[in-house]
């Protein structure tokens, strides 16, 4: 058995590492003469990529935008279920409070004995998937492969007792996918000393697992980063929940990568280090996001298994959050969560195959494109491919028109499935009428081709120009950040206020007919109740309201001519707030 703790007898760093503001690379050079990482590692800095190195690194993701997530731990042995309570998920230990020894006890009915990782892989191609990120430790600590640090792992706390990744590795190599591994570096509920998410630092549920941090880092996170990246050279590492992770416990962790050069990495490893990619986690962001950026998702209600979450997402919503995360320049991350037997659940099986089956006529539409030029249109979304446009039309025009809010010149458009057939193009100003066929060639996604002359012109967002005002703001949170054209930036209000409004004067009258709401992207998710309204004749007129679950909004409403719109939010818990609010005239 190996040992769970062992002692290296190392110590923390005395020297610095500088971490750059942008996307940056780690290379190690000269050994520090008066210290070492947590690990005993050489000192780094961090090499600034030249742009095309950039984007020759993450061409390969860029391209693929769609990719597999799988939650696997021995979370999955209890199917959601504790005592009395059904509905837990990949966080039971956490949420349930189990003890250790309970906990590692269970892990005997961890026995993936159907396990098929060629079958799992040929599921994940079929469904159009180019990449697959798999759980080599989530925050149960346990890890999916035979670890020289710890016995909480598939070789020692398991019947099965073989390793669960080099097979996964092997069968997405062989079939052209890229592999990539989630690591929880902080979290951690078994080993001492590992993060307990609403605890303070080195405190815990169970005296079992409380500890120091740094130690834990030694023993288990350090040393599990290296195994990874040496034994399986992934293409992808990506961290999770950062907690307690300050810039001296990140630098160790950020310079094992220069052991695996052109790996891609998210944002989550801590302060100082914003890796490759941002990753909003179960919604879609209105807006998009600057850079590159992936959302994470998973087809029921639960990452992890459980038995009772058999309410899957649709494969026709599931279509088009891909369709929209990729117009907004964005890459989709969607999960599964396979049983303790090693069985991905048949229903999420069938999601994948629905998926599957509109990308495999439509895979042009999506794979290679980037961000489309509109923000935001009543009857779809659009990617681009240069000077050609991918018009993924979801509700079908019943006047056979298209109207396109383009000012460029097109030459031609055509259906992607029939591009002999010419469609007849008519511009007027300020946009392209487009005929089209009386029935939708797709229930769920029609595509047309658009061949343009020059690239994209459309017009710029009336919200753009407007002068932004609240009722209440904190300094470092203006109304103006609502307005910057992204959501990295944020509006809230003080925190002693539930209730406050934005207001957008329009530097003249404008014709809108729909709104987007991007919200914070905090946790816990803000629940806030939104009323927008319009002043028309001197009045208010109230426009659309509902309420959201910290995923933004977006609402349509009869076309209304104004120069004045107010947003009112009201949160459950908290102070309102909004990353970017955005008016969309008609088309």
């Amino acid at each position: 058995m190996k040992p769970t703790h062992p002692k290296h007898g190392l110590s923390r760093p005395t020297t610095l590492v500088l971490f750059a503001l942008l996307s940056v690379w780690i290379v190690p050079i000269l050994r520090a003469q008066d210290g070492a990482g947590l690990d005993g590692s050489s000192a780094v800095v961090m090499a600034a990529e030249t742009p095309a190195q950039h984007d020759a690194r993450l061409a390969w993701w860029r391209e693929a935008k769609f990719g597999l997530f799988i939650h696997w731990g021995t979370y999955s042995a209890y199917a959601g279920e504790y005592k009395d309570k059904k509905d837990y998920g990949e966080w039971i230990m956490n949420n349930a409070k189990i003890p250790v020894a309970e906990y590692r006890a269970h892990a005997v009915n961890f026995n993936p004995v159907d396990y098929d990782p060629v079958a799992w892989v040929r599921a994940a191609k079929a469904a159009g998937m180019r990449y697959i990120v798999i759980t080599a430790k989530h925050h149960e600590g346990f890890a999916l492969y035979p670890s020289d640090v710890t016995d909480w792992d598939i070789a020692d706390a398991t019947p099965y007792r073989k390793d669960l990744l080099a097979p996964l590795v092997a069968a997405a190599r062989a079939e052209g996918l890229k592999i990539g591994f989630y690591y929880s570096q902080a979290q951690d509920w078994v080993h001492v000393g590992g993060a307990k998410s609403r605890h303070p630092e080195g405190d815990g549920w169970d005296d079992a697992h409380k500890g120091d941090t740094d130690a834990y880092l030694r023993a288990i996170a350090i040393p599990q980063t290296r195994e990874l990246l040496t034994r399986y050279q992934p293409d992808i590492l990506w961290w999770d929940t950062p907690v307690f992770m300050t810039k001296e416990r990140v630098a160790p962790l950020a310079a094992l990568l220069a052991l695996r050069p052109g790996i891609i990495t998210n944002n989550r490893l801590g302060p100082g280090f914003p890796g490759d990619t941002s990753t909003p986690e179960q919604f879609v962001p209105v807006t998009g996001y600057p850079g590159d950026w992936e959302t994470c998702m998973t087809i029921g209600r639960h990452w992890g298994y459980n038995a009772t979450d058999t309410k899957n997402k649709s494969g026709s919503d599931l279509i088009r959050k891909l369709i929209h995360i990729a117009s907004m320049g964005g890459n989709f991350l969607l999960n599964v969560g396979p049983t303790a037997s090693g069985v991905i659940p048949q229903g999420q099986l069938d999601r994948l195959a629905e998926v599957g089956a509109w990308l495999g006529k439509n895979g042009d539409a999506i794979y290679g494109t980037t961000r489309g030029p509109f923000q935001s249109l009543t009857w779809g979304s659009v990617t681009r491919r240069g000077q050609r446009l991918y018009l993924h039309v979801f509700d079908w025009p019943a006047d056979g028109k298209l109207r396109v809010p383009l000012l460029s010149r097109a030459t031609s458009a055509a259906l992607l499935q029939s591009p002999d057939v010419k469609l007849a193009l008519h511009p007027e100003a300020g946009r392209l009428v487009i005929d089209v066929p009386a029935t939708a060639p797709d229930p769920v996604a029609s595509v047309i081709v658009l061949e343009l002359a020059e690239p994209p012109v459309v017009q710029p967002l009336v919200s753009r120009a407007a002068t932004v005002t609240a009722s209440a703001e904190q300094p470092s949170q203006p109304a103006v950040d609502a307005n910057d054209g992204t959501g990295a930036k944020r509006w809230r209000a003080p925190a002693d206020v539930t209730s406050a409004w934005l207001e957008f004067a329009l530097p003249a009258p404008a014709l809108v007919q729909a709104f987007g709401a991007d919200e914070p992207d905090v946790w816990p998710r803000l629940k806030q109740r939104y009323t927008l309204a319009a002043e028309v004749d001197g009045h208010w007129l109230q426009l659309a309201s509902g309420a959201t679950e910290g995923h933004g909004v977006v609402g349509r409403f009869a076309p209304v001519t104004a120069s004045r719109f107010r947003i009112t939010m009201e949160c459950e818990k908290g102070q309102p707030g909004l990353a970017e609010f955005q008016l969309y005239q008609a088309e």
